[in-house]
């Protein structure tokens, strides 16, 4: 994810300017979600989020999904305007749904990345006015090759795949040090956890983003608010419950804090 920092500069350098608290109407800053995660273990990938969006230095609400499943094998983390994303996301769902009834077969995972692709490119002049960036995180199964994948994008529609790991939004640079981290000097590799120990992995990077980043939201056990946490295998997308969190959550994160 390190060029897209790189490319928000150029832009800058341009006369562009992402994701400030830009005036809309009568002055209100846009609504942003921030924080996602995705890296692969054992059975498959998880992906994660934070329940925080926000306007410039305001809470708007904190109870934010920002891991949506697209279809049974696939789903979009978002990061940047929870707007554009969530339609970006209504579109795809129809689209895959449309092509799985007309042509009695899902759309291929290649096919799926193109749709995305397409997604952003159509959406770059709002993204560019600062009216509708949106940094996604796609995961999902890939059938033909029996494996789960990972793609990150830039705002224009770039795509690259994450081999072990992707990260997005305004808490990643310090998770993505942290699975670096993990991933090369770990007791194990990340893609060799098994379920339990990935989602308590998945719970610590973002209670450290939150510990670092104001408009990352992290855990609020008097709400029972926890982040968003979806496992893509073979078998599906699956949610993991706020039941199934709690515990984890206060055996082997807070303890630890």
């Amino acid at each position: 994810m390190g060029m897209q920092g790189d490319f928000l500069q150029l832009l800058k350098e341009q006369g562009y300017t992402l994701g400030a608290p830009t005036a809309v109407g009568a002055g209100h800053a846009l609504t942003n979600a921030t924080t996602i995660l995705a890296f692969k273990y054992r059975d498959g990938v998880l992906v994660a989020g934070d329940r925080r969006a926000t306007a410039g230095n305001m809470v708007m609400y904190d109870r934010t999904d920002k891991v949506l499943e697209i279809d049974r094998h696939s789903v979009m983390a978002i990061a940047g305007v929870p707007a554009t994303a969530y339609e970006m996301v209504r579109i795809l769902e129809h689209s895959f749904k449309y092509y799985r009834r007309t042509q009695l077969q899902e759309l291929s995972f290649d096919g799926k990345l193109r749709a995305v692709s397409k997604l952003l490119k159509d959406n770059v002049p709002a993204a560019l006015a600062g009216t509708g960036a949106v940094v996604p995180v796609f995961a999902g199964y890939d059938m033909e090759q029996g494996s789960a994948k990972i793609y990150f994008y830039d705002i224009l529609g770039a795509e690259f795949e994450g081999v072990e790991y992707a990260v997005s939004g305004s808490g990643s640079p310090t998770i993505r040090g942290i699975l670096h981290y993990l991933n090369t000097w770990g007791e194990q590799p990340l893609s060799a956890l098994p379920e339990e120990q990935a989602m308590v992995q998945a719970l610590r990077l973002l209670t450290s983003a939150a510990e670092f980043d104001s408009a990352t939201g992290g855990v609020n056990r008097e709400a029972s608010l926890y982040p968003v946490i979806k496992l893509v295998t073979g078998a599906g997308v699956q949610t993991v419950p706020d039941a199934t969190l709690k515990p984890l959550y206060e055996s082997q994160v807070v303890r630890y804090v």
